[in-house]
């Protein structure tokens, strides 16, 4: 599902009445869909995917505008939607994957494991952290939010993104080696 402007949103669902609060939408989304995207793209690693979760998500808060716009942090809570979203889609994936496994494994084709020849970019190595220590360190690192503006958005305590943030860079560090992940978290520079 593709969305190009919250107006095209509104018809389908319940959505605030006013003029002004269409128009705080259209603010927000306006200020914020790239970011939404960008993040979208950081936790799943589908560039195709991110613009449409990033929509989904919007769209889910323009259904509950009259609540998120009257939250303390509505950036927070967009986050903390698009996290939730991209933790579906990962799960629905590797279920999907699983099937695709199972079905292949019945074949007598088989890889024998993985190329460690190749190359292991950024994106490789964050795929490989659990959902929580990715989200921490991308929202960390790529997005330089505070240990409280992650905490926010994902729901957890500030105590909770530190030790996750530290063991998801730690996990980069033996999978980039130590020079590349000081230069995602800028400790490089």
């Amino acid at each position: 599902m593709s969305m190009n402007t919250p107006r095209s949103a509104a018809p389908a669902g319940p959505a605030p009445a006013t003029g002004d609060a269409s128009a705080e939408f259209h603010a927000f989304f306006e200020r914020h869909h790239a970011e939404l995207a960008r993040l979208a793209h950081l936790l799943t690693g589908e560039a195709d995917a991110a613009d449409d979760l990033a929509a989904d998500a919007l769209l889910a808060l323009w259904h509950r505008w009259d609540r998120v716009r009257g939250a303390e942090h509505p950036v927070a809570y967009a986050r903390g939607v698009v996290a939730n979203m991209a933790r579906g889609r990962i799960r629905s994936t590797v279920r999907e994957r699983r099937r695709i496994a199972l079905f292949w494994s019945q074949r007598a084709e088989r890889t024998d494991g993985p190329d460690v020849a190749a190359v292991v970019d950024v994106r490789q190595a964050l795929e490989r952290l659990p959902f929580r220590k990715r989200a921490c360190v991308v929202l960390r690192h790529a997005f330089d939010l505070s240990e409280r503006d992650t905490a926010l958005a994902l729901g957890i305590s500030v105590g909770t993104v530190k030790s996750q943030t530290s063991r998801g860079m730690a996990e980069l560090q033996r999978h980039l080696g130590t020079g590349a992940a000081d230069d995602l978290s800028g400790r490089g520079k």
